[in-house]
């Protein structure tokens, strides 16, 4: 969550926890109803958790014995595991809020050629006409009924629009080898009041009753109405109910099938608010809000296999249960050192409830660019999580840019290490793709998380918690990415057993802390004696 660190909020609670220490424990607070934690605040040798019940006060609380890699299987076993996603995920993602014309999004594709810089997914935010989301902007069709699903050849593109040929723009990124995906957002807009097809939409999904509902002032039930400042009044789909999820993902398929579309941002997923909303099912706002971003990325991950791809989504809210449906990001942060710290807490934690893709907005979303360090530093770390992705918000095209791109970064601050060392880091991300889709493959089936705090590994070892941001990717790589501006070197705990620097291919026997100098170009990693035959090589050796 944006200013997480102040705030103390998530877009992904999870009511789960690791007890780390002597036997070892865990426990699931099994509810979709609100819970409170007060981990030693107020009480120091006490946690203390609250929760809200139904009107039967049942309250049921799963404990679960063990180390942490058997408690965090033993709750995936209950809420679904990760399902394994294809290898391209690995490579790069890049996106910016103001790539909304093809000729941006080509010219950013360009770029990346020309610089060198290879990426493996695009991402394009602003595509649509941001009322039904299934429609390119200026793209014209006969209106229909709201319920009936269009087909490409519906549409009519013009030459002089933002978008004069979608589906020869995905075929052209896919013969560059880079996949496209598309911003959604769960919502009919409503506001200023829908004309054309978006009218048609919203009257058809009240006739098909496929929306969520609140009480009315008489006691009937009527359409829900968004009440965030994002969208407001926008009407909102149950994709919790499968007849409803489906009506919505059809109007979509043609993105899909006939564009080609790999997948989809489900942004937002976070607009139900109001425990008095009634679902199709029955049940109420205060025990099925919380599911709904769940069920919100299975229902387009279910689309995506319905025409023979993977289920590739891209979320940033959800709740138990959203191991099971694609990946996940940080949500919008400031490009401020805070942040990036804050961020990699967060990826952390969500790897120890089970969260197999995860990445952040490396160096920031929002505000002024990052400083040539911040964004270096991050493009290091971004590279040894699961997902590397940058991306920037929506600055009306005022000049000078705010894109995160290298290219802008090193132009706007005149740093020519800038383009070459974040070229170095995706270049080494290309060939840690291999390492990645087979370590995932493994984590998958063992219900294990692919980005892991130390204490999975040593649980018992007091060491760990004196150094929370270093971390295993797989099982053979050590992560201790530079957090800290002007830093110069690091302090890195080196678990027990023998372990070979990936930068400099140094032997070092481990159970120690050791101190390491931090070039721009390096990210403090190292690489497990017995796993260095098969990886030297990705590091240059």
């Amino acid at each position: 969550y944006k200013s997480q660190g102040a705030e103390r909020k998530t877009y992904l609670p999870m009511p789960f926890a690791h007890v780390v220490g002597g036997a070892g424990w865990g426990f699931h607070v099994r509810t979709s109803r609100r819970v409170w934690f007060d981990v030693g605040a107020s009480t120091p040798e006490l946690l203390w958790i609250e929760a809200e019940t139904g009107v039967d006060g049942a309250l049921e609380i799963e404990f679960f014995d063990g180390t942490p890699r058997e408690v965090l299987a033993a709750f995936l076993d209950r809420v679904g595991a990760a399902e394994e996603l294809p290898a391209w995920v690995f490579r790069l993602w890049a996106s910016g809020n103001e790539w909304n014309t093809q000729a941006e999004v080509m010219r950013q594709a360009d770029a990346h050629r020309a610089h060198s810089i290879p990426v493996g997914s695009i991402v394009i935010e602003a595509w649509s006409d941001e009322s039904t989301f299934t429609t390119w902007r200026d793209a014209t069709s006969a209106v229909v009924d709201g319920a009936q699903p269009k087909r490409l050849a519906d549409f009519d593109f013009p030459a002089e629009g933002a978008w004069p040929d979608p589906k020869g723009m995905t075929d052209e990124l896919h013969r560059r080898d880079i996949r496209l995906h598309l911003w959604q957002i769960p919502l009919i807009k409503m506001r200023p009041h829908p004309t054309g097809q978006v009218s048609e939409d919203a009257a058809a999904a009240i006739r098909d009753d496929v929306l969520i509902r609140e009480p009315a002032p008489d006691g009937s039930l009527r359409p829900y109405r968004n009440r965030g400042w994002w969208f407001p009044l926008g009407l909102m789909p149950d994709l919790t109910d499968e007849g409803a999820a489906r009506w919505w993902t059809e109007k979509r398929r043609y993105l899909v099938d006939e564009i080609g579309i790999d997948g989809f941002k489900t942004d937002g997923g976070e607009h139900a608010w109001g425990r008095e909303l009634v679902y199709l099912d029955g049940r109420h706002g205060d025990e099925k809000n919380n599911t709904f971003p769940v069920h919100y990325a299975k229902a387009y991950g279910d689309l995506l296999r319905r025409v023979g791809k993977a289920p590739v989504t891209f979320s940033r809210a959800g709740f138990a249960g959203s191991q099971a449906h694609g990946a996940f990001w940080a949500g919008d942060e400031n490009s401020t050192w805070d942040a990036f710290r804050w961020s990699l807490f967060a990826g952390l934690n969500a790897a120890a409830s089970g969260i197999v893709y995860w990445g952040w907005d490396l160096a920031g979303f929002s505000g002024d660019i990052p400083t040539p360090e911040l964004y270096l530093r991050s493009a290091g770390a971004a590279a040894f999580v699961p997902i590397m992705q940058y991306h920037s918000e929506f600055n009306h095209h005022r000049t000078p840019s705010r894109d995160r791109t290298p290219w802008n970064i090193a132009e706007r601050t005149g740093d020519d290490r800038v383009i070459p060392v974040f070229r170095a880091f995706t270049e080494l991300r290309e060939r840690l793709v291999p390492y990645l889709a087979e370590e995932a493959a493994r984590a998958v089936a063992s219900r294990q998380p692919l980005m892991r705090p130390l204490f999975f590994d040593a649980p018992a070892d007091p060491q760990v918690w004196q150094h929370p941001l270093q971390w295993m990717l797989g099982d053979a790589l050590l992560v201790a990415p530079v957090t800290a501006e002007g830093a110069t070197s690091v302090s890195v705990y080196l678990p027990p057993g023998e372990w070979r620097d990936a930068f400099t291919g140094e032997k070092l026997e481990g159970g120690r802390v050791v101190e390491r100098a931090t070039p721009i170009d390096e990210v403090p990693v190292w690489v497990r004696e017995d796993d260095w035959p098969r990886l030297r090589t990705v590091f240059g050796h």
